[in-house]
């Protein structure tokens, strides 16, 4: 069961470096915000499965699976509050970064 645990807690933290080189890939706000969810939620997830497989049945087992169920709840929730209260704010979402608009040579704040 050790092993299994182990298995699994390391296969959370490659999806979690992967989702990390996704947020550096996209250049908005919206899409960055929908891949740190993802991590987020599945990647600690993952990794708290396998922590609860490797330590079998105890007490602290129980109060993983409380935590994994919080985190079920809560983190999906705060992503989306977070995300529309950008959107409900009127924060754009642009095609355009400010590399691709200094390239152009437009001097135009976009922040």
């Amino acid at each position: 069961m050790e092993t299994l645990g182990n298995i699994i807690m390391i296969a959370g933290i490659i999806f979690m470096v992967f989702g990390i080189i996704g947020i550096f890939k996209f250049k908005n706000f919206y899409p960055r915000v929908l891949v740190a969810a993802k991590i987020d939620t599945v990647g600690a997830l993952t990794v708290m499965i396998g922590l609860i497989i490797k330590n079998g049945a105890s007490f602290f087992s129980l109060k993983m699976l409380l935590l994994l169920g919080i985190m079920m709840l809560l983190n999906p929730l705060a992503s989306h509050m977070l995300t529309r209260s950008a959107f409900l704010s009127g924060f754009e979402y642009r095609e355009q970064n400010i590399a691709d608009v200094k390239k152009d040579g437009e001097d135009e704040d976009i922040a």
